[in-house]
């Protein structure tokens, strides 16, 4: 359980948790491969959120799935990636979270996930929460913590003690 202090103060900060639906790169599950591979490249992000034509979240496409699809016999076989459909390689069983959040969850989440993505109630895609924005509020807990708590050791550690 997080310390009722640290989740006060990540609180204070979750509104910049969000990057919003606008501005995330994401594909539609009906576009080709190979429409998918120059938005991946041309954002120089591995992993991006696949969305329907209504903006309900779908799941996941990384560039390693896309390179995965062109690997052949032969070796590289980028034609393929014209012959297909993000929705028939994409990854589907995804966590996501939704307003408000629950910091415990984001943290242990976002132990195994770059990013997380955010949809409301009617699984609409409204963003996401990187890893590198609760970075970023962690450091302002670490910075904060002992401007609006008085923080002190329960036990003293056996080094305090020798002292």
């Amino acid at each position: 359980m997080i310390a009722k202090s640290v989740e006060h103060l990540l609180g204070q900060r979750q509104d910049r948790f969000l990057i919003p639906a606008e501005i995330v790169a994401n594909v539609q599950d009906t576009n080709h491969l190979d429409h998918a591979f120059l938005v991946l490249t041309k954002i120089k992000y591995s992993k991006i959120p696949v969305l329907d034509k209504h903006q309900h979240f779908k799941g996941l496409l990384s560039l390693a799935m896309l390179t995965e699809t062109m690997l052949g016999l032969n070796g590289i076989d980028p034609s393929t990636l014209g012959r297909k459909k993000v929705a028939d390689v994409m990854q589907t069983e995804v966590p996501t979270i939704q307003l408000p959040y629950d910091a415990e969850e984001i943290l242990h989440l976002l132990i195994d996930q770059p990013f997380l993505v955010v949809v409301n109630r009617d699984n609409i895609f409204t963003g996401i929460v990187t890893r590198r924005e609760i970075m970023k509020g962690i450091n302002f807990v670490a910075h904060e913590l002992e401007k609006d708590y008085t923080v002190s050791p329960k036990i003293q550690t056996v080094l305090d003690t020798k002292n």
